[in-house]
């Protein structure tokens, strides 16, 4: 009696088949949907890197102020969102416009472009100490009366970086508060009501009067 032999049987195996591959594809996306990529990738990150969040003590304004932050936040972020300090402001977001301005020992800065876990020990100023009640600085009442503001969003960065400014030039001509405050932009055009500002300011922290 003869028997009739399976005619794919004869076939040699390719060793890949549509069914092999789903199932190895599948068993790739289980691995990946249980993290263990991500477990991997963590493992790999050099010693020395801080991850997490890290408690932190600013001095802005003469105040210490205790925040906990993740090592990627800026000085811009943790003040704005966790410090309640609102004066600078987001605008460009990548250290072009200036709306952001803070001194940091001295020197006029971007809080945008700085990581906030790096200013621990510095000393900060923002627009809320500059502007502090009495004892404001005279760049405040000088960008009111000579109308160096619109829209205000500028104006906080112009206020700091002017301040910053006049601490290292106390005497300045125009083309001189033309030139320190170039790091600062206004879109609404309202430059040389600015510089007459801080130019009267000038005068007034000298004890004079305009001429």
């Amino acid at each position: 009696m003869s028997s009739k032999k399976d005619p794919e049987a004869k076939k040699p195996s390719s060793g890949f088949s549509r069914r092999g591959f789903l199932q190895s594809a599948g068993v790739s996306g289980g691995v990946l949907s249980t993290g263990i990529l991500e477990t991997e990738a963590q493992a790999q990150t050099p010693a020395g890197v801080i991850s997490g969040e890290v408690a932190i003590t600013l001095q802005i304004n003469g105040q210490p102020h205790k925040t906990t932050v993740e090592p990627r936040m800026t000085l811009l972020d943790v003040m704005r969102n966790q410090l309640d300090l609102t004066a600078a402001k987001r605008v460009c977001d990548r250290g072009a416009c200036g709306a952001c301005t803070v001194i940091v020992d001295g020197k006029a800065a971007y809080s945008c472009s700085l990581l906030a876990i790096d200013l621990q020990g510095k000393k900060i100023e923002t627009l809320e100490g500059i502007a502090q009640g009495r004892n404001s600085h005279p760049l405040v009442n000088a960008f009111v009366e000579n109308d160096a503001q619109q829209c205000g969003y500028c104006t906080p960065g112009f206020v700091v970086a002017s301040k910053a400014f006049l601490d290292r030039n106390p005497s300045p001509t125009y083309e001189q508060v033309k030139e320190g405050l170039g790091g600062n932009l206004c879109r609404c055009g309202t430059y040389v009501g600015i510089r007459k500002a801080v130019l009267e300011a000038a005068t007034k922290l000298k004890g004079g009067r305009n001429a």
